[in-house]
C-alpha cells in the first residue's frame, strides 16, 4: 500500500481489546488505547465495565458488561463484516461466562484470520510479602487454564499467576523456566513472567521478570529464546502497570517479531520512564512527607507520550 505522497504504508494493524473503562484515571482500555495508538495501531475497544475510577479509590460507582451483551457488540461487527483482527488484547475479568465468550470469540475471529494473535493477561490474584492471594473469583482459573491460555498466544502472567496455571511453584530460576516450558506446552508462543520475588543478581533493590519464545524452525526443530531482565523497584502501588505492559508488548512483538529481546527491552525500559515520571509528580503533588494518593498515582500517560513512542533503554535484557 502507498499513502496519497506515493509513499510506502505499513499494512493497517488492528486490535480488539477487551477490558475494563474508567472515566477517570488509567487501567484497562484507557491504560491500553493509547500506547497502542501511538505506536500506529488501529483500536477497537469493548469495555467490559464502565466504572468512575479504579477500585482503589474509596469509591467508585458504574456498570459492567454481561456476555450477552458482549455477544451483541460482537454480533454488530459480524453484520457488517469488520469482524477482521490482527491481535485481540484482554486483561482483568472477573466472570466466567464472560471469559469463556472472549474464548468463544477469539476462536471465531482466528477462523477469519489465521495469523491473529491473541495477548492475554491471565489476572487472577498476585502476592504480598510473600502470600499468594487471588482477587478473582476462584472459578476462574479452570477456564483460564483450560479454555482462554489454549487459544492465547502471548501470555503475560506474573509469578502468582504462572504458578496457578501450571500448579507448580517457582523457588529458582530453573523453576521458573521450567513453569514457562510447561506454559509453551499449553499453547501460547511467547511467555513472560513480568514480576517474581526471585533474587536479583543486582541485588534486592531490583524485580525480575522473564520471558521466553519458543518458535518451530521450517524443518520442524523448535528453538526457544529466554531472557531476563532486571528493573529498579519503584516504591509505590501503581494501577493499571499490568495493562500498559501488556499493550506495549503486543507492540513492540509486533515490530520485533523474532527478538523477544528487544521488544522485552523497548517495553520494560517505557514502562520504568512512566513510572518514574508518575512517581516524580505524585511526590510534588503529594506534599513533603504525605503519602500520595490513588488520584495523585495515576499514571502519566499523555505526559510519557515520547517514551511510549521511541523509549530510551533503560533496561537491558540477558539472554539465558
Amino acid at each position: 500500500r502507498v499513502d496519497a505522497g506515493g509513499a510506502a504504508m505499513e499494512p493497517e494493524c488492528r486490535v480488539l481489546s477487551i477490558q475494563s473503562h474508567v472515566v477517570r484515571g488509567y487501567v484497562g482500555n484507557k491504560a491500553a488505547t493509547f500506547p497502542l495508538q501511538v505506536l500506529g495501531f488501529e483500536v477497537d475497544t469493548v469495555n467490559s465495565v464502565q466504572f468512575s475510577n479504579h477500585t482503589g479509590y474509596a469509591h467508585w460507582k458504574g456498570q459492567v458488561l454481561n456476555s450477552d451483551e458482549l455477544h451483541e457488540l460482537y454480533e454488530g461487527l459480524k453484520l457488517n463484516k469488520v469482524n477482521r483482527y490482527d491481535y485481540v488484547l484482554t486483561g482483568y475479568t472477573r466472570d466466567t461466562s464472560f471469559l469463556a465468550m472472549v474464548v468463544d470469540i477469539v476462536q471465531e475471529l482466528k477462523q477469519q484470520n489465521s495469523n491473529l494473535v491473541y495477548v492475554c493477561d491471565p489476572v487472577m490474584g498476585d502476592k504480598w510479602n510473600g502470600e499468594g492471594s487471588m482477587y478473582v473469583p476462584k472459578d476462574l482459573l479452570p477456564v483460564y487454564r483450560d479454555k482462554v491460555v489454549p487459544v492465547a498466544d502471548i501470555i503475560t502472567p506474573n509469578q502468582f499467576e504462572a504458578e496457578l496455571l501450571t500448579g507448580r511453584k517457582i523457588y529458582t530460576e530453573k523453576d521458573a523456566l521450567e513453569v514457562m516450558d510447561m506454559l509453551h506446552a499449553m499453547g501460547p508462543e511467547t511467555v513472560v513472567i513480568t514480576s517474581s520475588d526471585l533474587q536479583a543478581p543486582l541485588g534486592n533493590d531490583y524485580l525480575i521478570a522473564l520471558g521466553s519464545h519458543r518458535k518451530t524452525a521450517a524443518d520442524g526443530t523448535r528453538i526457544t529464546q529466554r531472557i531476563r531482565m532486571e528493573s529498579p523497584k519503584v516504591d509505590a502501588v501503581f494501577v493499571g502497570t499490568g495493562d500498559l505492559f501488556a499493550a506495549m508488548l503486543l507492540a513492540w512483538t509486533h515490530k520485533h517479531p523474532n527478538n523477544l529481546k528487544v521488544a522485552c527491552e523497548k517495553t520494560v525500559s517505557a514502562m520504568q520512564h512512566v513510572l518514574q515520571r508518575t512517581i516524580k509528580s505524585a511526590k510534588v503533588q503529594a506534599g513533603e512527607g504525605n503519602k500520595p494518593n490513588p488520584a495523585q498515582l495515576e499514571l502519566r500517560m499523555v505526559q510519557s507520550k515520547k517514551d511510549i513512542e521511541n523509549p530510551e533503554i533503560i533496561v537491558k535484557a540477558t539472554v539465558l
